[in-house]
């Protein structure tokens, strides 16, 4: 999967004023299965890379964001 998410800045005002924008591309891991099982995706930045569970609707998933040093430091480890 490799489409780009967007989602609205949380101090963007409800009325539109101050909008912004921001679109993640997730990267589906090559170890999930095609039946929807076992998904995991990131979206790397350079300052962090945005895991999510991909069984769960694009745009409402909860996240989980990791400071890039943390990441490398953690692949690190399972790569052993």
């Amino acid at each position: 999967m490799n489409d780009l998410t967007w989602f609205k800045s949380s101090y963007s005002s409800g009325d539109g004023g101050e909008c912004l924008e921001a679109a993640l591309t997730w990267h589906r891991s090559s170890y999930s299965d095609g039946d929807g099982g076992q998904c995991v995706e990131v979206a790397p930045c350079p300052t962090a890379i945005h895991v999510r569970d991909s069984k769960q609707h694009p745009t409402t998933a909860p996240t989980l964001s990791v400071p890039a040093t943390a990441w490398r430091a953690f692949l690190g480890l399972v790569r052993g």
